[in-house]
């Protein structure tokens, strides 16, 4: 039996090499991989910041981080004294955390390392001491000459419409724009001699100018390290764009390698046109011995002591979710047909919606999967000029849906106009529309609306358009290199494989809705990040409306039955958006139903009209301004002013708080309140005994959910290095990223108004199937792996028949018994989430 032994894995370790003499190509690859990779603003995907140290078990990763990079990636330890202290570590999480570390055998030695009074370190990272020895021995703070160019320049450079004109050299390499616009003007970007010789000599390399900089070869690696996580942000996304130009919708050609050499180019000739010849390289002030960055360095008694109160803060929240999910019971067999079947995205923002919609109509079925229903493609809107990606971003689509007969007019407002920067009419506007525009200010404060600056999920389509789902059997057509529509076998691969891998193999609803997501945002460079993942920060309600318009297509149900997937002739599959912020859903193509269909399909409209009520006075418990005890309909009414409220720096609160991810049956959690904690994707190990279906969800659920963990874990702990600090002094530039002020670096993770109530957790994925199957499953792919095995991401495997709780570790899977012996129950929701704004601990639903 499984309960008898542990189920044994590979060891799969990875080694960075290291070099020991300067290498440029070794150097700039070893750059790429450690700098940040947040892609712009329009393309924002949540991920594992410190991506770069997933090769290493978790606790060695952060360690180093910290080491090398000055990266705080964790909570300190007087910030873990104080959770245990308030109740929020529990004594046995502590104990069990202690017993299974290999370090810290002796309990006294670990729990006066535990319980140490300490003050924050003083230690200065790696990355960044080499470069400081231009202040220390020149007195001169090179940054403050170099950046403002540097930055200015690239801003420029890669502008994607806020300044008037573009940049004259926007169409050739960011190097020879340089070159060009050095020779071409009156003064250029140079004064020195040297640095203009170095600028125009088509030879000249990073090692030629590095010697006059630095001077020892050894040390060549460090400073080019120092110099580009000084300005991480920046050196970062032209990282991301060489590997990826059309990440930019106006493409530009740029190079880490031109970045690095324009910048140590502006350094040269700083140092020259200030110190003459009263300068030399940096070697020569002092015997600097080269660094390792990397190297592997032994795990210290402290860092144990953090990583066992780690585990203990984690698990003081999981045992109370593993309690519940192991009493769980099946769901009894339902005499009657459900009255309708719902999709969500696995969103965690969806967990509480899913509750409310099974709770006032009992007979009602909810899935999870992921916003995208599997339906791969590029999108474009009807008159517009680029195309959108509706997946996850590691997939490349190569099929088109292009929006045709839309009736839409996109609404202006003269305030947001080019000509308010020219000289004569920027007068004429200010003197008539800025006194309009004041008043307009004003009024929002008491009355916000829609504007067409708000970004609206709605606006994505036009309800009226038709989607080219389906391609011409007759004449294939194609269209930037990609097949306009899905063929009939690729549609009938998309609908089974979501119908499959959820479970619903039989038992289908007369109306079955799909149901995307998106977000409502006004003044928030970062709502991409609060669209739906799985479709690249975009809507979820086109991939929605081209799921169902597949399911209901009369050649794909033919094949779908011959694969045992006999969908009634009088099922009807429904697109439909949830606008997460608004709390608000809107149906498309409801005129092809028919009267019969309507009139079913208006009562359901009305349980989801109750439930996003229900559902907006749930989320209000977090916010300042608004009574989370007033009726439902009252809140929901100031949520929707919240929501486009321009002075509104939190109009929701995303993914904060997330911690879990369930893949099984509904009944593991249809009776526990989860607090919208959890990713919950829906999955029947019956309907795949041998793991096929669980592989692609693993495989997605491990960089997406995963990756939004993290983000969200890192930019808590770590907010001025690895987040993006506080929204309210963000400047965007260039609609591509945002900076504090108009010469800082580009800025990376989250803001403090999406995390302050975010308990850093990692990740708990919770799978229900026989362990030695999720094992076999896991090991076919070594980077969904890798996650797990390094701790990354927790596992917990739920047996099926025994409902038995296995837990994994790097050497396989080990049996987990809670120590949480009873949960809290409740009878009402409601009264629940007027109780506290804190995170409400797991609860057993008594309806």
């Amino acid at each position: 039996m499984v309960a008898q032994q542990n189920i044994k894995s590979k060891n799969m370790d990875h080694h960075v090499p290291t070099i020991s003499v300067f290498n440029e190509h070794e150097t700039l690859h070893k750059l790429r991989h450690y700098l940040p990779a947040q892609a712009p603003l329009h393309e924002f995907i949540h991920h594992n910041t410190l991506h770069a140290f997933q090769h290493l078990p978790f606790d060695k990763a952060i360690s180093l981080a910290g080491r090398v990079l000055g990266y705080k990636a964790g909570l300190s330890l007087a910030e873990y004294q104080q959770l245990y202290t308030e109740g929020k570590i529990h004594p046995e999480a502590l104990e069990r955390a202690w017993k299974e570390q290999d370090l810290l055998q002796d309990w006294s030695h670990c729990r006066g390392l535990l319980f140490a009074e300490t003050t924050e370190p003083n230690a200065q990272p790696l990355v960044g001491s080499l470069r400081k020895l231009w202040d220390k021995h020149l007195a001169f703070d090179l940054d403050a000459n170099v950046y403002p160019v540097l930055f200015r320049t690239l801003g420029s450079f890669l502008d994607q419409g806020v300044a008037l004109s573009g940049s004259p050299v926007q169409n050739k390499s960011f190097i020879h724009g340089i070159k060009e616009l050095q020779k071409k003007s009156y003064i250029g970007f140079f004064r020195s001699a040297r640095a203009k010789a170095f600028l125009l000599n088509k030879q000249t390399t990073l090692a030629e100018v590095l010697q006059l900089l630095v001077g020892d070869e050894r040390l060549f690696e460090q400073y080019l390290f120092d110099t580009q996580f000084g300005h991480p942000g920046w050196s970062g996304m032209v990282a991301v764009l060489e590997e990826n130009p059309k990440l930019l919708l106006d493409q530009r050609q740029i190079k880490l390698v031109d970045l690095i050499l324009f910048e140590l180019l502006i350094e040269l000739d700083t140092l020259d046109r200030l110190f003459g010849n009263r300068w030399k390289p940096l070697s020569m002030y002092e015997n600097y011995e080269p660094k390792d960055l990397f190297a592997s360095q032994p795990f210290r008694d402290e860092e144990q002591a953090l990583a066992i109160w780690r585990n203990a803060f984690e698990y003081s929240y999981y045992d109370q979710v593993l309690k519940g999910i192991s009493d769980a019971q099946a769901d009894p067999a339902k005499s009657e047909p459900a009255s309708f079947q719902a999709f969500f995205c696995i969103d965690d923002r969806e967990c509480s919606l899913r509750r409310y919609v099974e709770h006032l109509d009992t007979n009602a079925s909810t899935f999870g999967t992921p916003g995208f229903f599997g339906a791969a493609f590029y999108y474009k809107p009807e008159n517009g000029k680029f195309y959108a990606k509706h997946c996850p971003a590691p997939v490349n689509p190569k099929v088109l849906v292009k929006e045709l007969g839309s009736t839409r007019k996109h609404k202006k407002d003269h305030h947001y106009t080019r000509k308010n920067n020219a000289l004569f009419q920027g007068w004429i506007i200010s003197q008539t529309l800025g006194f309009w525009s004041a008043l307009k200010l004003f009024f929002s404060i008491f009355r916000p609306s829609f504007s067409p600056a708000t970004s609206g999920s709605f606006r994505h389509m036009d309800h009226t358009s038709t989607l080219t789902v389906a391609a011409n059997p007759i004449h294939m057509e194609h269209e930037g290199g990609l097949q306009v529509g899905f063929t009939v076998k690729e549609m009938a691969d998309v609908v089974e494989g979501v119908l499959k891998g959820t479970g619903l193999t039989d038992g289908y609803a007369p109306l079955i809705y799909m149901i995307g997501h998106g977000a409502t945002s006004t003044n928030n460079p970062h709502y991409t990040a609060y669209e739906c993942g799985a479709c690249s920060g975009k809507p979820g309600s086109v991939n929605a409306r081209v799921f169902a318009s597949m399911a209901n297509h009369a050649e794909v149900r033919s094949l779908l039955a011959n694969n045992g997937l006999h969908i009634p002739e009088g099922c009807r599959f429904i697109g439909a958006l949830h606008d997460t912020t608004r709390d608000e859903i809107s149906f498309y193509d409801i005129a092809e139903l028919n009267e019969s269909q309507k009139e079913v399909h208006l009562a359901h409209v009305k349980v989801f009209e109750k439930a996003l009520d229900l559902n907006a006075k749930e989320r209000s418990r977090r916010f300042e301004l608004v009574g989370t005890k007033a009726p439902a309909e009252f809140i929901h009414k100031k949520v929707l002013e919240r929501s486009v409220s321009l002075f509104e720096p939190r109009p929701e609160l995303n993914h904060a708080t997330n911690a879990l991810c369930v893949v099984g049956r509904r009944s593991l959690t249809r009776n526990l309140f989860l607090d919208r904690r959890s990713f919950m994707n829906s999955y029947d190990y019956q309907v795949d005994p041998n793991g096929i279906y669980l592989l692609g969800i693993l495989q997605a659920v491990a960089p997406v959910c995963g990756g939004i963990n993290l983000e969200y874990y890192f930019s808590r702990t770590d907010n001025e290095k690895l987040g993006a600090g506080s929204k309210l002094p963000h400047n965007v530039v260039g609609l591509f990223g945002v900076s504090n002020g108009i010469e800082g670096d580009l800025r990376t993770g989250l803001p403090s108004q999406m995390i302050e109530v975010h308990d850093p957790v990692r990740l708990l994925v919770i799978v229900e199937h026989f362990p030695e199957v999720v094992l076999a499953t896991l090991t076919q792919s070594p980077a969904t792996y890798e996650w797990f095995q390094n701790s990354w991401i927790h596992l917990v495997v739920i047996h099926p028949d025994s409902r038995l709780l296995f837990r994994f570790a790097s050497d396989g899977f080990h049996r987990y018994s809670p120590f949480t012996k009873n949960l809290p129950h409740a009878e009402k929701v409601e009264e629940l989430v007027e109780s506290m704004i804190e995170n409400i601990p797991v609860t057993k639903l008594n309806t």
